[in-house]
């Protein structure tokens, strides 16, 4: 057993322990920041440690560490091999201009003594230097050496060749550069110049063969490739990083390019056999990459895996899409993708076996891509239906579209979706094991993706059977019927992931085909209303769908979901009622009303809770369009108004509802008396409304008595507000001044008894029309002395106004806030 000290012993000795290590950390980082001073300079000698006497704790740092000694570490040779890089390069170029400016100056057998010399001494002088171990030195002359035997090429072709072919000779002299700087390389293996410099060389080659020789695209499609493959086998046994790094980027370069010119000549190929040329090139290409993946570490072997799974297709998939009609060359290439992805089950590495994997996924993805267009138009194109309301069912579901789609070039849509959908379909049946890894792994290993294959497989497949009328140039009518059923079909789905005690989450599916089911009926109800049987056929049984849908759902978040569209298909079928009876749309009004009063009822039988609110606010939302409706009549406003407050006094009936509902209800009857008298253009609103203000006034006073702590609003203000604000409008209309006077008389009274009984609604409503009617009394002279002044005066007086507001504005923010408790603390 272990002796454990006391809990204080073992805190006095943690906290030494910190005190050492913090010195000790000081004195290292001290030690740190002088020696990169040192290194910065360049000037001084590293002097000894500075002396620090650190405590010394039982461990690896109880001694300090001075430089120095057998460890101490070689001085930095920066400066040296910026002086050798610096010599190299002017000698490189003064045996360029030699050679491209003094060589005429010369006759034959000096000029070739010279270079010839020049270059056996370049060559040479590397060997003696690295024997006596002066490497950066000899890096240097190395690199001069190599500059001088293409030097020597050119010489050569210039003096002892001038009328051979170019190309030809660049050729020529390219691979013989490439294998004479190999060799060299190899036997002075501490250079690490040559080999990486014959690795670009060779790159050159079969390049400028094909070039000299007139060779069609393919050829260069084949020289870059065997270029490639030869770089991807350096790439995997060269000698040295450089050397292996330098053919990795040549392969990389050389690969793509010879890739790209075999997809372009196989996209443009018009014919099986003029498509078989590049495709024996893309396949040739996959090949190469795919050994190269085999072959190579993880993250090379993912890109490599991917190309060649890209190479494979385009080249199958080009043969193939020439034996199709144009508009469905993405089907083949589809088709080729899908076979990959079964023929995966081969022994070939993980990582590349991902790479081709997610070849193929993006073969399928695109595919996708190309098909979403006609779903978007099915979605959307019906929303040009809304200018245009009722004006009768078109003879083809694309005359209700309203939008430019290429359906002839788009028919095979459906197909890639439905192809896409089975793909998904069988990755959730058997591909989670083969994505995890090996197919040992277990199944949880994928849940993921059989979640997210099942969930993508249901959102395609209801794209494809959506879009499929719409390529078929189906009837308006069997259009609106599929996806009718498509709704129903996804809120099935929906329900039976939701139903039961046990559904208490969400899943990828149930998400999917809620949403699905979503813009589904969007979009049918839309397509719907260009005919008024095919609007109330669909709507209602949108209606009933969603009823049935949130009874039998068990999720709070979806049942309020389900129960909010189905008011909202209420709502449109009330208001299509109106319409079908011949009202007009302010008459129609109180019709669509009928479902606010339904909600408030379901309100009641739900018992509040988050659906419960939900289907009210819904209702609301109806309420407010029957406001908007009735705004073109005001006697129907006031109808509609008064209906709606109403509406809002039964729902204040709940004690839950009722603070908020009761407020509602009296502006609701308040604004509905207001317009009434508007509407009948009544001079003398007080005749009205006092009889209405008396009584509620009474009524306010007895609440007040039995329940002290009623607010002022509640007992006062409904009852004020039916007399004061008709009566302002009424005394800001009015010429003469006897009206304002007894309402500015009346308001000071009620101001003054807020005041002093501490009512905060008799305060503010007596105050804000006291000071209304006092502005229209003194506008006019307001306007007058404002026309006397001078034009700079109103601007310097809000100067002054403003600096007086922020030299005392931390006094006037106290006096706001003691304003907002004063009136915070009143009833």
């Amino acid at each position: 057993m272990e002796h454990l000290p006391p809990p204080a012993e073992e805190l006095a000795l943690l906290d030494r322990e910190l005190v050492q290590l913090d010195t000790r950390r000081v004195q290292l980082l001290n030690r740190r920041s002088w020696l990169l001073s040192v290194l910065q300079q360049q000037t001084a000698p590293l002097p000894p440690f500075p002396a620090h006497r650190a405590p010394q704790p039982a461990g690896r740092y109880s001694a300090p560490l001075r430089p120095g000694g057998p460890g101490r570490a070689a001085p930095p040779r920066s400066a040296q091999n910026v002086l050798l890089s610096l010599g190299g390069l002017l000698l490189i170029i003064a045996a360029i201009a030699f050679t491209l400016v003094s060589w005429g100056a010369m006759g034959i057998g000096g000029r070739s003594a010279v270079l010839a010399a020049v270059t056996v001494g370049a060559l040479v002088a590397p060997a003696v230097l690295l024997k006596r171990g002066l490497s950066s030195t000899a890096e240097a002359l190395a690199a001069l050496a190599l500059v001088l035997t293409v030097l020597d090429a050119y010489a050569l072709h210039a003096v002892a060749a001038p009328g051979a072919d170019g190309l030809v000779f660049a050729a020529v002299a390219s691979a013989v550069l490439a294998m004479g700087w190999a060799g060299y390389g190899l036997a002075l293996g501490r250079l690490r110049l040559p080999l990486p410099a014959a690795v670009v060389a060779g790159q050159l080659p079969l390049v400028l063969w094909a070039w000299a020789a007139g060779a069609p695209v393919l050829a260069f499609g084949w020289a870059l490739l065997v270029t490639a493959a030869a770089d991807g086998a350096v790439a995997l046994w060269g000698k040295g990083l450089a050397v292996r790094v330098t053919a990795g980027a040549g392969a990389a370069v050389t690969g793509l390019l010879a890739l790209l010119l075999g997809l372009v000549r196989s996209v443009s190929a018009d014919g099986p056999l003029s498509a078989a040329g590049p495709g024996c090139l893309l396949l040739a290409g996959a090949a190469v990459a795919l050994f190269g993946a085999w072959r190579a570490r993880r993250e090379f072997a993912l890109v490599a895996g991917c190309l060649s799974g890209l190479a494979a297709l385009a080249a199958v998939g080009g043969v193939l899409r020439t034996a199709v009609p144009q508009d469905w060359s993405v089907v083949a290439y589809l088709v080729c993708a899908v076979v990959l992805l079964a023929a995966l089950r081969a022994r070939v590495p993980r990582h590349a076996e991902r790479g081709v994997l997610t070849a193929a996924g993006m073969v399928v993805a695109g595919a996708v891509l190309w098909a979403l267009p006609p779903v978007a138009a099915v979605l959307l194109g019906p929303m040009s239906l809304l200018t245009d309301v009722w004006s009768g069912a078109p003879d083809g579901v694309r005359a209700a579209m309203g939008v430019s789609v290429p359906w002839s070039g788009m028919a095979a849509s459906p197909v890639v979706l439905a192809v896409v959908t089975g793909v998904l379909g069988v990755a959730h049946r058997y591909g989670p094991a083969r994505v995890a890894g090996t197919p040992g792994a277990p199944v949880t290993s994928g849940a993921g993706w059989r979640g997210a294959a099942a969930a993508g497989g249901l959102c395609l497949g209801w794209a494809a059977l959506l879009v499929l009328p719409a390529a078929l140039d189906a009837g308006y009518v069997p259009a609106v019927v599929v996806e009718m059923v498509l709704v129903a079909a996804l809120l099935a789905v929906a329900v039976r992931g939701l139903s039961g005690a046990a559904a208490v989450s969400l899943s990828g599916v149930t998400v999917t085909a809620m949403v699905c089911a979503l813009a589904g009926s969007a979009a049918v109800g839309v397509l719907s209303l260009a005919a008024e049987p095919a609007t109330y056929a669909v709507f209602g049984t949108l209606l009933v769908l969603f009823v049935g849908a949130a009874v039998r759902s068990r999720v709070t978040a979806v049942r309020a979901v389900f129960a909010c569209v189905a008011v909202l298909c209420g709502i449109v079928v009330a208001s299509a009622s109106g319409t079908s009876l011949g009202l007009a749309a302010y008459e129609g009004a109180p019709v669509v009303l009928a479902v606010p009063a339904v909600t408030v009822l379901l309100g009641f039988r739900l018992r509040g809770g988050p659906v419960g609110a939900a289907v009210e606010l819904t209702g609301a939302f109806g309420a407010v369009i029957a406001v908007v409706m009735a705004v073109p009549d005001a006697p129907f406003l006031a109808l509609v108004l008064a209906l709606c407050g109403v509406l809002a006094g039964g729902t204040a009936v709940r004690p839950d509802r009722r603070r908020i509902a009761g407020y509602l209800s009296a502006v609701l009857f308040v604004a509905a008396t207001w317009v009434r008298l508007a509407a009948s253009e009544v001079s003398v609103p007080e005749a009205y409304t006092l009889p209405v203000t008396v009584p509620a006034l009474v009524v306010g006073v007895l609440r007040r008595r039995r329940d002290p702590a009623a607010s002022s609003w509640t007992a006062y203000g409904p009852g004020l507000a039916a007399t004061l604000v008709p009566s302002l409008f009424a005394a800001w209309a009015d010429p003469d001044w006897v009206r304002p006077l007894l309402l500015g008389l009346v308001a000071l009274v009620i101001t003054l008894a807020g005041a002093r009984f501490r009512l905060q609604a008799l305060l503010l409503l007596g105050g804000a029309v006291l000071a209304l009617v006092a502005l229209h009394e003194l506008a006019p002279y307001v306007v007058q002395v404002a026309g006397a002044l001078p034009r700079w005066l109103p601007p310097a007086l809000a100067g002054v106004l403003l600096l007086v507001v922020g030299a005392t504005y931390e006094q006037r923010l106290r006096d706001a806030r003691r304003l907002r408790d004063a009136l915070g603390r009143m009833r």
